[in-house]
């Protein structure tokens, strides 16, 4: 191996197979030795152990059973599934040179950024998206931080929700505005939900 090498060179393994010397054959004929070898002594453990407890099987038939054994395992494993390939290589997020970013590798981030971006975007030109699509989720979102901070919910407990959310967050919640709120507006709301 050379004085340098990749990270990928370092992390890829790939199974060396046992080359075949065509002259003399000699991968194949130790393979066969081996397998002769194996029978050899899993017959002779067989015979002893039926000796044992006083029972005799035909030596032929015993060799001819065990051999038999050897060879479906060994074509079991020739014709079992190899590993599964490998994932293909995830492209990153990457900086373009208009200053733009190259989203074409979805993350869960990004996903959840356009589960937010998208609907507000559209609730720009019709409020009743707003109230429709992302009043419930701050409202989930309220609720959710109420819960696990405070244990309980504005359904639960409406007067505790009232006074640990405050009154703007809780008129904001409950009221619907009847424009869509200013970006401005969203993100101090967003402020004082992450205050609870």
């Amino acid at each position: 191996m050379s004085g340098s090498a990749s990270i990928d060179d370092l992390l890829t393994f790939e199974e060396e197979r046992p080359r075949l010397d065509e002259r003399t054959g000699r991968s194949r004929l130790g393979g066969v030795l081996r397998l002769l070898a194996g029978v050899a002594s899993v017959v002779v453990v067989v015979i002893v152990g039926l000796r044992a407890v006083g029972m005799q099987v035909s030596l032929l038939i015993l060799i001819a059973g065990v051999l038999a054994l050897f060879l479906v395992r060994r074509v079991v494993a020739a014709l079992a599934p190899g590993p599964p390939p490998p994932p293909p290589p995830r492209r990153p997020v990457t900086r373009v040179d208009d200053g733009t970013w190259n989203w074409t590798a979805q993350d869960a981030l990004r996903r959840a950024i356009n589960g937010w971006e998208w609907p507000l975007e559209w609730s720009n030109s019709r409020p009743e998206r707003f109230t429709g699509m992302i009043l419930p989720r701050l409202g989930e979102l309220a609720d959710e931080r109420l819960r696990l901070r405070h244990g309980v919910t504005r359904e639960s407990d409406p007067a505790r929700a009232r006074d640990l959310l405050g009154e703007r967050l809780w008129v904001f919640l409950e009221a619907a505005p009847r424009r869509t709120p200013s970006p401005r507006d969203i993100a101090a709301i967003v402020a004082e939900l992450e205050k609870i």
